[in-house]
């Protein structure tokens, strides 16, 4: 019998089939592969376009939350792509990070202050009937002090309830409040080492409770516990946008500008499963919990070969 470069022909297949099925259970292929919707998203009223999207999120129902720079700037789809319901006219100066929480009310952030100093630099928390619950911060006005912000991005809440606000845009911090909105503590400052960030941009909490902070322009996620103690960096994920993590600890980051990829993974060990580099450029990141469809805002003009990017939504949905 011929060789294939010293090889035997039936046992050069049955490796490649073993390896592959060791690979799969090692997480190292991905189960499935994602594409995109056509058109998904784009009926939106007579009047109405898309902005820069900068933040994505799913409620318990289904219902699809986009955050984006234009007015209204809340548009609330199904899972078909119908607008719902749309809100927030006049409300926001920068919209940037948007969370639904573990009792179902929604986080959002404003990121920046309008020119007269009346607007701005919040984090707001509404009911999902849409009724104001609290915002934390100094409307209008920009600073690093217990109660101002500058440039807050993104919000995630513990499981007792104290809030975690990524406050990176030109701050460079993470920033811990009680449920009601007492400050308990701040870490960070401009750098690169451990503990220190370079626009930390989203964050997020692990089944451990761990905080997990993207440091978008470090290029890595750090990993802390919730008295703002380092444990650990990832660099795998790139310089991620945002990350989701799932009750099971599935990891999505969003990498927008390093490899302008959908990156998954595992929050326990932080192996990477599967990177996608030709869905979307994406900075905002939604996730259903069941079926694993993805929901992406974009705000960063580019080209998926023939394909723009920037100022839509798309569905990613597993083929």
């Amino acid at each position: 019998m011929r060789t294939l470069r010293g090889r035997n022909p039936l046992a050069l297949i049955v490796s490649v089939a073993l390896f592959a099925l060791l690979a799969r259970s090692a997480g190292l292929i991905a189960e499935s592969v994602y594409k995109a919707v056509p058109d998904w998203g784009q009926q939106l009223p007579d009047g109405m376009k898309w902005g820069e999207t900068s933040g994505m999120a799913i409620d318990a129902k289904g219902t699809i939350l986009a955050f984006t720079r234009a007015e209204p700037p809340v548009i609330e789809l199904n899972a078909d792509g119908k607008v719902l319901r749309t809100w927030g006219d006049k409300m926001f100066v920068w919209p940037h990070g948007i969370r639904v929480g573990r009792d179902g009310n929604l986080w959002m952030t404003d990121g920046q202050n309008n020119q007269e100093g009346t607007n701005g630099q919040l984090v707001y928390k509404f009911s999902r009937d849409y009724k104001l619950l609290m915002t934390i911060g100094t409307k209008g006005v920009a600073g690093d002090g217990p109660y101002t912000f500058n440039g807050p991005t993104d919000v995630a809440v513990a499981a007792n309830g104290d809030i975690f606000v990524t406050d990176g845009h030109v701050n460079s911090r993470v920033v811990k409040y009680t449920k009601d909105g007492r400050f308990i503590k701040a870490w960070g400052k401009k750098g690169s080492g451990p503990g220190e960030f370079n626009l930390p941009h989203a964050v997020a909490i692990d089944s451990r409770g761990r905080v997990f902070v993207a440091d978008r322009s470090n290029n890595r996620i750090q990993i802390f516990d919730q008295d703002g103690n380092f444990l650990d960096q990832w660099t795998q994920f790139g310089g991620p946008s945002s990350i989701t993590i799932l009750p099971d600890d599935t990891l999505f980051s969003v990498d927008t500008y390093h490899f302008k990829a959908v990156v998954i993974g595992s929050a326990k060990d932080g192996s990477v499963t599967a990177k996608y580099t030709d869905l979307t450029i994406a900075e905002g990141l939604a996730v259903d919990p069941n079926t694993r469809t993805m929901y992406s805002g974009e705000v960063r003009p580019d080209k998926i070969g023939e394909m723009a990017t920037g100022s839509t939504v798309r569905k990613l949905v597993k083929q």
